[in-house]
């Protein structure tokens, strides 16, 4: 099959999966162009999606314990093992205790093989083992359900090293109309050497290592699928060719429990749909204790490469859903609990589309590079950084996120954890702060942070949109927090905080803000304002406790005057300029009132505006 050479940076529109009208194999075409999204018709044929097949020239095999029987001249049986020596469509059905079936034809040959109710058990090798073909076809027969296993161990008894129960030299398809038991007490589920391919049918995967792998990729159609597995639960990943090794899920259903990743391509992977419910390395209760001390370290080389498990300090990768290249997610309702990052790129990030709900140790969202938002339902109801990346645009959405760090964050917070130490890694060495930034152009964001709210180590620009922040209530953070400068031209922010840090909007915001300094106020209080009229502008509660609050919305123009209410203080602001109020705790002042509570623990959701 001719491969996917997928060069640079993928970002188009949303693939839908066309349907298929025949049973030829007819090749996928070969990408191209940096800038063309994959397409269905480059990642399945017609006769991956076909699973019919002609039982009046098929060859019936039939196995009967300790050994099998068959008419025809091509299959071959030495005592528990079945070796097909010709192209063709092959029925089986039966048991074999201890035994395997061998697909060994010549590399331009196809062989379907149709499992009708089987139960295949290796004590010592693959199930179902494919030396040499073209392409094989696993095909479960409709309403039945068919078992295949591995005892514990892989003994040699070629030149390939056998780890799987299903292992496949050639491209490798998996479809039907039943179900399909794996077992690997030792090992991985499904293995393929070049593509991997499953476009149907309902499978059960418990494996000690990876669930499902293929070298080249792994590309899924649709189908059903539950995954237990001590590494990876669907893993890409091709080490001799960096164009190859990713992951294109166009629809399924997938429950998966990993000891890794859920989902894990070395190279990009892209999602047009689905539902996933996706437990990696145990779930957040898992994830590394972080620190907030200004001088913690991350894991070191976090980024320095794709194959983590490798890696000198010997650390295990449990992330969600992972690429080494780009990440391109169209659709989809995920449900993510994971040790690490939930969803995480080397590269780029593109979300455009789907529903995510993220409980995680770490990042919900990360990439090394750019992470753009243009559609999506996201809640992230724990982590240590919401979303993080080089850079960050977000141009709509609904996203509510919960950090125990930064909200969001570009190039790195208090500990750059995601980044491999203090300063940004050697990837962000050219990078000045012009190339870092955070861009928020539509969308409505719910943040409650307990390090800085929004932390850019370059710039940060809001044009539409609204953001409703619950910032920090310690004072080594800030709601708002930037390098070189913050401007606002549009939309609505609205922010509390502590104050020592605090920064407000540049003078060179086009919309009028406004930041104060008020008594302490405990969680809970209702924060608002009002014009020189008594209309209420906009009005929210804050989820921890505060003396520092930001507000900036259309409404608000020079030379006009207005009161801010901040639980049991108020004062009134004449805006002399579109700019009220100094950074790092010099705002306009809210004389005496009472203590509050500045040690509250976060809220637990946001609350919205009123």
């Amino acid at each position: 099959m001719k491969k996917i050479k997928i060069l640079a940076l993928i970002a188009a529109l949303m693939i839908v999966l066309s349907a298929c009208n025949g049973g030829e194999d007819t090749e996928p075409s070969e990408s191209n162009t940096s800038a063309a999204l994959a397409a269905a018709s480059d990642m399945f044929t017609d006769r991956d999606m076909e699973i019919g097949y002609d039982e009046a020239t098929a060859v019936s095999v039939s196995l009967n314990g300790d050994t099998a029987s068959c008419d025809s001249d091509a299959v071959r049986i030495s005592g528990g093992t079945v070796t097909i020596s010709e192209e063709g469509t092959y029925i089986l059905s039966g048991t074999l205790d201890d035994g395997m079936i061998i697909v060994n034809v010549d590399d331009t040959e196809k062989v379907q093989l149709v499992l009708n109710g089987i139960t295949v058990n290796s004590e010592s090798s693959a199930a179902i083992y494919v030396s040499q073909g073209d392409k094989v076809f696993i095909t479960t027969a409709a309403n039945t359900e068919n078992t295949l296993s591995n005892g514990g161990s892989y003994s040699a008894i070629d030149e390939n090293n056998i780890d799987s129960v299903i292992f496949a030299k050639s491209d490798l398809t998996l479809n039907g109309a039943g179900t399909l038991t794996i077992n690997a007490e030792a090992g991985h589920g499904v293995v393929s050497k070049d593509d991997l391919v499953l476009t149907s049918g309902t499978y059960t995967i418990t494996a000690a290592n990876h669930g499902l792998s293929g070298k080249d990729s792994v590309r899924i159609a649709a189908g059903k699928y539950s995954i237990s597995s001590g590494k990876d639960g669907i893993h890409g990943e091709n080490a001799d060719d960096e164009t190859l090794g990713f992951v294109y899920i166009a629809d399924g259903t997938f429950n998966i429990n990993s000891g890794g990743d859920s989902i894990s391509a070395a190279n990009y992977m892209q999602i047009n749909g689905g539902e996933y419910s996706l437990t990696a390395g145990g779930g957040s209760e898992n994830g590394e204790t972080h620190q907030d001390d200004m001088m913690t370290f991350g894991r070191p080389g976090e980024t320095s490469s794709y194959y983590e498990d490798d890696e000198a300090d010997g650390t295990t990768s449990m992330k969600g859903i992972k690429a080494g290249g780009d990440m391109l997610l169209y659709g989809g309702t995920f449900t993510i609990n994971s040790a690490d990052d939930a969803i995480h790129s080397n590269s780029n990030i593109k979300i455009s589309g789907g529903t995510y709900n993220i409980a995680t140790g770490d990042d919900g969202v990360h990439a090394d590079s750019n992470v753009s938002i243009t559609d999506c339902t996201m809640d992230i109801s724990e982590s240590y950084e919401g979303i993080e990346g080089l850079n960050i645009d977000i141009l709509g959405g609904d996203i509510t996120l919960v950090a125990s760090d930064d909200g969001i964050n570009a190039a790195g917070g208090n500990d750059e954890s995601g980044f491999g130490g203090f300063r940004a890694p050697d990837s962000f060495s050219d990078s000045s702060d012009s190339d870092m930034y955070i861009k928020i152009s539509g969308g409505t964001l719910l943040i409650n942070a307990s390090g800085d709210g929004i932390d850019s180590n370059g710039s940060f620009e809001m044009s539409a949109g609204k953001v409703v922040l619950s910032g920090p209530d310690n004072g080594g953070n800030g709601a708002l927090d930037y390098n070189s400068q913050a401007v606002i031209t549009g939309g609505v922010f609205a922010a509390t905080g502590a104050s020592q840090m605090a920064q407000n909007f540049s003078s060179s915001s086009t919309q009028g803000t406004m930041m104060v300094t008020v008594s302490s106020q405990q969680a809970g209080s209702i924060v608002s304002l009002k014009d020189s009229d008594g209309n209420e502008i906009i009005s929210w509660e804050a989820e921890k406790a505060f003396d520092s609050v930001i507000i900036s919305c259309p409404e608000i123009t020079e030379g006009s005057t207005y009161t801010i209410t901040a639980g049991t203080s108020s004062v009134s602001i004449t805006m002399d300029s579109l700019v009220y109020g100094s950074s790092y705790g010099m705002g306009g002042g809210m004389p005496g009132g009472t203590g509050g509570d500045r040690g509250a623990a976060p809220g637990g959701g946001m609350g919205g505006m009123m």
